[in-house]
């Protein structure tokens, strides 16, 4: 009885919330980057097949386990005082009543906390790590720094200088006389151009259609300087050197195709985070009906993410204690890291959505107290939110012990992520904001109701004159087996 009441009422939340995990695992499509394509189908597929398991497979598991499914002392005391309802006490209990007596305090003490972590974010640099984010007992690491021209212990100096591990190519297009002249001549003119330590060429093909010139930067690949000479001798320096000339070059390297991947991912992020936000706020509306429950979805969802990156910019590109972790010194944060982040991030939350707000919809519905429903609700849920968050953390946290920087960039950006949402934004935030909104959380306009079609996550209530399942007995086997 108990598998098929779960299964008839908490199985419609895991279905909704495997939907919104779908939504925001395939709204990676959208950035139509082929290599994305394979992690959105295969991790779509996976909350498929796990919620098809949960709603199928576990009930008939538990239907041939019996009651040995529960512990002896469960059994005992079954057998003894017979099935009861579940009372609510304990620290979930008196959490939810704090949060309803000052939800003001608390909400700004949440918000403030979230705001502070946050803030990095807006210093985040999207690039792509190398040989230099290595630990510094590693043989990539020391190799990198002899390139570099790093000194060494004895204080004599090596290397070729920090641009050297990352130069740029440039490539030009030659279809006549003044296009080699002007290609002959780029050279001496780079050699004047800020932030230019080297130069080679050019070289040409065969059929000097083709050049080729080597430009050696004065920084490291992956810092905000080489980006910046990349924009000046694609805005500046080679224009001025083809003008009057049909001559065409283009500007190749480690650093240049990284800025161009990361501006590719930059400019499609709005369209993608803006796709998966409005369809999961769609979905609340239709289970909810209301405007607010999406709204504060949306919000709760953009500031777990925006904290999740302050957390992941003070440890990875500020390189606060990253070598204590063994993950090498600070650098760029990975391009594809907000996208894929993005995606798992809004699946969760919105999975930790629905649980919460679907028993707090249920007891509205019953009772039309939002006080009620919102303690109700927490307190019934924020156990089963947190269990879970804490198996999430520690899977993600354990991403750290690959001692891969970027394996462990989703690790703790994730980990953190998970916590944040868990236990400052769902159990702390959110019923703050809806104690003090009151009955607003379940405004709709009458228009918009009968416009809406109707999708129910809660079963309909049962009736009141239901008979009481049968007590057990002591005699029973399945209560008293051992």
């Amino acid at each position: 009885e108990a598998a098929e009441r779960a299964v008839s009422v908490s199985g419609r939340a895991v279905v909704f919330a495997g939907a919104t995990v779908c939504i925001a695992l395939l709204g990676m499509l959208v950035l139509r980057l082929s290599f994305l394509n394979g992690v959105a189908l295969a991790a779509s597929l996976t909350v498929v097949l796990t919620v098809a398991a949960s709603v199928t497979l576990l009930p008939a598991l538990l239907g041939v386990i019996g009651m040995r499914a529960l512990g002896r002392r469960e059994r005992r005391r079954l057998a003894e005082q017979g099935p009861g309802p579940e009372r609510h006490a304990g620290i979930a209990a008196r959490w939810a009543g704090f949060v309803e007596r000052h939800p003001k305090l608390l909400g700004v003490a949440a918000g403030a906390v979230m705001l502070t972590l946050a803030l990095p974010t807006f210093g985040l640099h999207l690039g792509t790590s190398d040989q230099g984010n290595n630990p510094a007992t590693s043989t990539t690491r020391k190799a990198y720094d002899l390139l570099a021209g790093e000194r060494t212990g004895d204080g004599q100096g090596s290397g070729f200088g920090p641009g050297f591990n990352g130069p740029l190519t440039l490539v030009g297009t030659l279809d006549g006389p003044g296009d080699r002249i002007a290609f002959d001549k780029l050279p001496q003119r780079l050699r004047h151009t800020p932030g230019v330590a080297q130069v080679g060429g050019p070289e040409f093909d065969g059929s000097r259609s083709t050049g080729v010139i080597t430009v050696v930067p004065d920084s490291s690949p992956q810092s905000r300087q080489t980006s910046d000479l990349v924009e000046r001798l694609r805005d500046e320096a080679l224009p001025k050197a083809a003008d009057g000339t049909t001559l065409q070059v283009r500007v190749g390297g480690v650093t240049a195709s990284y800025d161009d991947f990361a501006s590719v991912i930059v400019g499609k992020l709005p369209l993608f985070i803006g796709v998966v936000v409005a369809l999961g706020s769609i979905l609340l509306l239709l289970a909810f009906r209301s405007i607010g429950i999406p709204l504060k979805a949306a919000l709760m969802n953009v500031a777990a993410v925006a904290s999740a990156f302050g957390v992941v910019v003070a440890v990875f590109q500020w390189g606060w204690g990253s070598e204590l972790l063994g993950l090498g010194s600070a650098g760029p944060i990975e391009p594809f890291l907000p996208v894929i982040m993005v995606s798992v991030l809004f699946g969760l939350s919105m999975d930790y959505q629905v649980f919460l707000v679907s028993r707090m919809y249920e007891e509205w519905q019953l009772t039309r107290d939002n006080c009620r429903a919102v303690r109700v609700g927490l307190a019934e849920t924020s156990r089963v939110i947190n269990s879970a968050a804490v198996i999430m953390i520690a899977v993600f946290a354990a991403f750290v012990l690959s001692g891969d920087r970027t394996i462990a960039m989703f690790g703790i950006g994730l980990a953190s992520a998970v916590a944040l949402d868990a236990f400052v934004l769902r159990t702390l935030l959110v019923p703050a904001l809806m104690h003090m909104l009151g009955g607003a959380n379940w405004w709709l306009p009458s228009w918009l109701d009968r416009w809406l079609p109707r999708i129910s996550i809660e079963p309909p209530p049962e009736p009141q004159d239901a008979p009481a399942p049968p007590r057990p007995r002591e005699g029973d086997r399945p209560l008293v087996e051992a």
